[in-house]
C-alpha cells in the first residue's frame, strides 16, 4: 500500500487533534474530489514499518485525541490488511484514544458479507474503528457547514 501524506495535527477529519492517514488508491473517482491525485493506487510512498513507527509517534503525546484514516479509500480491498494491522497496533499502544475513518463505500451495503469490498478482514477493521463517515462525496450534496462530512448523502456512523 502507499499513501499520500500523514497530517500529524489534523483538526478537519474527526473531533480535537488528530494524526491522518491519507492512504492512496480509490476507484470511486467522485467529481469534485478534494484529493484526487490519490486514486492512483501508486500515488505517494510505500506504507513501511518506518511509516508505523511515524504514526505512533505522532500520536504519543495526550492533546492527540486520536487517529483517521481516509484517502484515497482506506477500504479498497488492498488497502484493508495494511490498515487493520495499523489500527490494531494503534488500539494496543493507545487505547483510549479515538480511531475515525472515511470511505466511500456505504456501511450497511458494501462492507458486510457479500458486499462489494467485504474481504476476510473487513469485520476485524470495523471492529478498531469508532466513528465511521460513509458515502461517496457527491459534488451537487456539497454543504460547507456539516462538520466532519463534505456531503449532505454521507453519514457519521458511530460503531
Amino acid at each position: 500500500m502507499n499513501y499520500g501524506t500523514i497530517k500529524k495535527y489534523d483538526i478537519a477529519d474527526g473531533p480535537g487533534v488528530r494524526v491522518s492517514l491519507f492512504v492512496s488508491g480509490c476507484r470511486h473517482h467522485c467529481k469534485g474530489c478534494f484529493n484526487a491525485e490519490a486514486w492512483d493506487f501508486g500515488y505517494g510512498k510505500p506504507f513501511t514499518e518506518e511509516t508505523v513507527s511515524e504514526i505512533l509517534d505522532a500520536l504519543a503525546p495526550g492533546y492527540i485525541q486520536g487517529f483517521t484514516a481516509l484517502g484515497g479509500e482506506p477500504f479498497e480491498p488492498e488497502n484493508q490488511p495494511v490498515i487493520t494491522a495499523l489500527m490494531k497496533k494503534i488500539r494496543e499502544h493507545y487505547p483510549d484514544k479515538d480511531i475515525w475513518c472515511y470511505t466511500g463505500y456505504l456501511y450497511d451495503a458494501d462492507l458486510v458479507p457479500g458486499g462489494r469490498v467485504f474481504t476476510d478482514v473487513t469485520q476485524e477493521m470495523l471492529s478498531c474503528i469508532d466513528v465511521l463517515v460513509d458515502g461517496e462525496f457527491i459534488e451537487t450534496e456539497k454543504d460547507i457547514s456539516l462538520q466532519f462530512r463534505g456531503s449532505r448523502n454521507q453519514r457519521i456512523i458511530y460503531l
